[in-house]
């Protein structure tokens, strides 16, 4: 089991990497204000779906340099899917963002739109400052291993740290990226076997 003290182990190597800015950032990230930003946290996370978070910062910055300049995010982003629904979320931005704020199922809302899935959709809702956890893969191990689902461990253990549930998701989830916490091996070998504050290679 993810005790609150194994918690704080791997929160505590995460602050030592320099990811405290990432932490304190979950703790008090604020609703979309207007249709721009409200696009621009929509478009990032279609940027990450799929891809490593490195990559993913770097075309981002590029289609929100064509889309600033009036160009579009297919010109600098050549995938089929991801290109064409960046440049539809753009030009509809104020439609979308008054049908999201106007929703009484944000999480539905954010459903409909393009590249935007059912696991997507819960990261979309976080990074837009819903209090939830995203099942992905990662997540998902760690919960079968205590016989739960995503959700109730990260709630858990926000109850246990005072943490917000959608801060608990950030940091199990980049100690699983960063191999501090091997999730295969957590859900197989538990604890002891998955710790390594000091891992040779992140995937």
């Amino acid at each position: 089991m993810i005790t609150l003290e194994r918690f704080r182990q791997l929160e505590r190597v995460l602050r030592e990497r320099g990811y405290g800015d990432m932490i304190d950032w979950s703790e008090t990230i604020m609703p979309a204000v207007n249709a721009d930003e409200f696009s621009e946290r929509v478009i990032y996370v279609i940027c990450n779906s799929g891809m490593a978070n490195t990559v993913a910062s770097i075309i981002y910055a590029r289609c929100m340099a064509a889309l600033r300049g009036e160009h579009l995010a297919a010109s600098v982003f050549g995938h089929p899917g991801k290109g064409p629904a960046i440049d539809s979320i753009w030009r509809d931005r104020d439609a979308l963002f008054a049908q999201y704020n106007d929703a009484d199922d944000k999480v539905v809302n954010l459903q409909s739109l393009p590249w935007i899935g059912e696991v997507t959709a819960l990261h979309l809702a976080k990074n837009l400052g819903a209090d939830t956890a995203k099942p992905d893969v990662h997540l998902e191990r760690l919960a079968r291993r205590e016989g739960t689902d995503s959700h109730t461990l990260c709630a858990r253990l926000a109850a246990q740290s005072g943490y917000r549930v959608a801060t608990i998701d950030s940091i199990l989830w980049r100690a699983c990226a960063d191999r501090i916490l091997n999730s295969k091996l957590y859900e197989g070998q538990g604890w002891d076997a998955a710790f390594d504050p000091e891992p040779k290679s992140a995937s």
